[in-house]
């Protein structure tokens, strides 16, 4: 009798696309780049989403928060690991996307703009003098128009700061007023709110917190009826320069100068306007607090004069930052963002630096400097997952981290 015929053993990918996924599931990227040559049904699985969302949370800058929140959708995740690497490595191309004149105050005297923007959508929106310009993102990530497509006036002084929420714009102005603006329509609002500085704003759950250079913070209502009302007003002491609303909606916290005794860190209720805490024991004098960032509702990041970054988690310590990081250069720092997981970014005082920061290391993993030979602080800066904007005195600078 002749041996019975034995078949050759079916490949690996024709197991079950559920058996493949679970397979896949433990492979890193570089596996996963090698297993999609293989054949067109392992390239096609080995693209899922699915597969890289594990490896993209471990990344920088790839649209995950810590929680696992996707910020990015829409975007392939594996796209979005690709360049999370260009991230980390400083890989991109710098351009300057937008130029503007100092400011004339008297016939031999100029001072320059101290811009503030926010990403929206299609949309980057840059406080410019007195005025706030909308320009329209290039959809191939080029850059952004050069002719504004729309403005919100309504100061008679400088912008100082605003915030972009849920399709309006709130601002804080040198002539000590707050405007409220629609972005889609012509509805505005403009309340006197401070007798100096408006310094700073945030905007959420139809409450406006603000801070000036009167040394008050105050709480105002936008419900219907109660427009521009009052609620609080919160002696600070001290001049406050940064301001922002918890995510809970239930406190706001304030920077201030850190010309006095207390901690320019200090934390209040929304509701009553009572101080809750202060953060930090450790500030030395003048060691004001210039901007703040929540990541979550006790997660919160600091920078300021004193050269350092602070990481809070206000349910671990309220004395002491569970982690920080400083300046290289000693350098004061103006402004900070976070991908709310493991990068940071930060713009400080001179040759217009912003650095990038993995919370993972003690040291800064990436720098540019985008003003050399003059200097200019960074003002501002916003960044999406493939682009990061950052405003000087005189023009917007764009780093593009999908050229390379």
């Amino acid at each position: 009798a002749s041996p019975p015929s034995s078949s050759p053993p079916s490949p690996l990918w024709a197991l079950p696309e559920e058996l493949l996924l679970l397979i896949c599931s433990y492979l890193d990227a570089q596996a996963l780049g090698r297993l999609g040559q293989v054949c067109r049904r392992l390239r096609f699985l080995s693209s899922r989403d699915l597969l890289w969302r594990r490896i993209a949370r471990g990344c920088l800058n790839s649209g995950f928060t810590q929680l696992g929140t996707d910020l990015a959708a829409g975007i392939p995740v594996k796209e979005r690991v690709k360049i999370s690497q260009n991230w980390k490595h400083g890989r991109c191309r710098r351009e300057i996307v937008l130029k503007w004149k100092c400011k004339q105050v008297a016939p031999f005297f100029s001072t320059f703009l101290m811009p503030w923007m926010e990403l929206g959508g299609e949309y980057l929106y840059l406080s410019q003098a007195e005025n706030i310009q909308a320009y329209r993102l290039c959809p191939d990530g080029t850059g952004l128009q050069h002719h504004p497509q729309a403005i919100f006036s309504g100061h008679q002084e400088d912008v100082c700061r605003f915030v972009l929420v849920n399709s309006h714009i709130v601002s804080g102005g040198g002539d000590g007023n707050i405007v409220l603006h629609k972005v889609h329509g012509s509805y505005s609002v403009k309340f006197s709110a401070h007798e100096q500085e408006v310094n700073c704003v945030d905007f959420q759950g139809g409450l406006i917190v603000s801070g000036s250079r009167d040394r008050t913070a105050k709480v105002w209502s936008l419900s219907a009826g109660r427009v521009g009302q009052c609620l609080h007003t919160v002696q600070t002491e001290d001049r406050v320069w940064s301001i922002a609303i918890s995510p809970l909606l239930s406190s706001f916290v304030t920077g201030t100068a850190c010309c006095g005794h207390t901690s320019p860190l200090r934390i209040w209720d929304l509701e009553s306007g009572q101080l809750l805490t202060c953060l930090g024991t450790d500030f030395h004098r003048g060691a004001g607090v210039l901007d703040v960032f929540y990541e979550t509702p006790s997660l919160l990041l600091s920078c300021g004069y004193d050269t350092y970054i602070r990481y809070w988690d206000i349910r671990t310590s309220t004395r002491k930052c569970v982690q920080e990081w400083e300046e290289p250069h000693d350098s004061t720092l103006y402004c900070i963002r976070s991908d709310k997981n493991h990068m940071i970014a930060s713009g400080s005082s001179y040759y217009g630096v912003v650095r990038l920061w993995d919370k993972r290391q003690t040291r800064c993993l990436q720098s540019f400097h985008l003003s050399s030979p003059t200097s200019s602080p960074v003002y501002c800066l916003r960044f999406s997952t493939t682009h990061l904007y950052a405003a000087l005195a005189s023009a917007l600078h764009v780093l593009d981290f999908t050229a390379l």
